[in-house]
């Protein structure tokens, strides 16, 4: 399988004025444990996508890992906030059979890619 599409949830780009709030609070001591525990998980959340399927691995030392076939995705919703848009990343929710959504990554970069890869999977299935 050809990978397309592997990222990890951006840091700063997803939430800058977070960011800069735990920097600020560096000096205090209670930034560097918010941004060690933000770096943390944002590093232990991968997406991948491939020209089959779609692959959700969440966790640092317990892996939960979610995988989708791209014929089943119904429906691809990418939600960005004027600062999301700015720094080209987004939230993407990814609807199979159910109300609810199978998967929800936020902090992803380029997530307008992303939706076109997982139509263009759909086509190609």
């Amino acid at each position: 399988m050809d990978t397309k599409y592997s990222e990890h949830p951006a840091m700063f780009k997803n939430n800058p004025l977070g960011f800069l709030l735990s920097i600020l609070l560096i000096p205090v001591g209670i930034g560097i444990i918010i941004l060690l525990i933000w770096y943390l998980k944002c590093k232990s959340t991968l997406l991948e996508v491939t020209d089959r399927e779609l692959v959700v691995e969440r966790g640092l030392l317990s892996k939960d890992r979610t995988e989708l076939s791209l014929s089943g995705v119904r429906t691809v919703n990418v939600y960005q906030s004027f600062f999301n848009r700015i720094f080209g990343v987004g939230k993407i929710a990814i609807f199979t059979a159910g109300d609810d959504a199978e998967v929800e990554v936020a902090g992803l970069p380029d997530p307008h890619r992303l939706r076109e890869l997982i139509k263009q999977g759909q086509e190609a299935a």
